[in-house]
């Protein structure tokens, strides 16, 4: 294991057990570094939403990990095998160590509750000892922090636009100061500007609290745009994994070079940037 490993996954398989079985993930192995942003790319279907949520023990039956295993490797210098972690413990793992937030999170807000009283709900489950000033407080900053601003504590989910909702849901994961966030989808439903204006959003806080991401998507060229490396998953296989710069100009699955391909240029010139080197 690498010292900069914040998660490692080794030979991770998920089968869903239908008839005939779905062989979701197939041993999969990959490291997490502290504060790099991987991205997970490939075509709906290909495993890796079923990857994030076995890693993170969310998956419900049909499916079964089949084989393999995930560790945190915490700051404070403890492995921690997820796997074997019992319901308390996985409680307070959840949202302290990884948080996430959900594909059509932006959607998931209560809707007769205030923002404030859902920010304040992750706090009065996680930190009880917080007393009530403290806790408006840190709602506050929180969005201060992701630029919805604390205005709009009392505000309802109805009164704010999908991209601010998106927006509180990203203050939810980052409340409670988790070294991992994994983000499925979170940017889908929304048009480009706000797109744009969210992932520059989580670049800053990425950068400001050093947390590690796991950003899913089938958007290849986003993913290029905001990730230090990037696995490409196919029929739930990691069939390449490399740097953005290196997967951009020197890619070496053939399925990674259709994925690049399949995005074609409105201008017919690619961007000049990537994460991790010029194009």
């Amino acid at each position: 294991m690498n010292n900069d490993a914040l998660l490692s996954v080794s030979h991770f398989s998920v089968v869903y057990d239908v008839e005939p079985p779905v062989h979701a993930v197939q041993d999969v192995s990959l490291e997490l570094k502290r504060g790099e942003i991987l991205g997970l790319a490939g075509e709906s279907g290909c495993g890796k939403t079923t990857l994030a949520y076995g890693i993170q023990r969310m998956l419900k039956p049909p499916a079964v990990i089949t084989s393999g295993e995930a560790v945190f490797h915490d700051a404070d210098g403890t492995d921690v095998t997820i796997a074997v972690l019992g319901a308390r413990e996985m409680r307070a793992f959840r949202w302290n160590k990884v948080s996430m937030v959900f594909q059509g999170a932006m959607n998931a807000l209560n809707p007769v509750a205030t923002i404030e009283k859902q920010l304040a709900d992750v706090f009065l489950t996680h930190r009880p000892g917080m007393g009530r000033k403290e806790r408006h407080e840190e709602c506050a900053k929180l969005l201060d922090l992701v630029g919805v601003g604390r205005d709009r504590l009392k505000s309802y989910p109805h009164e704010l636009s999908g991209g601010m909702r998106q927006r509180v849901m990203i203050a939810m994961a980052i409340a409670l100061k988790p070294q991992l966030m994994v983000m499925d989808e979170p940017t889908t439903a929304l048009d480009v500007l706000v797109q744009r204006e969210i992932l520059l959003q989580i670049a800053e806080l990425q950068q400001e609290f050093g947390f590690s991401v796991i950003f899913i998507t089938h958007d290849l060229p986003l993913l290029l745009e905001i990730s230090d490396r990037i696995a490409v998953m196919k029929d739930g296989e990691i069939v390449e994994l490399a740097t953005a710069s290196d997967l951009y100009h020197h890619p070496k699955h053939p399925y990674t070079q259709r994925l690049l391909h399949s995005f074609p240029s409105l201008t017919g010139d690619r961007g000049d940037f990537v994460r991790g080197g010029s194009r």
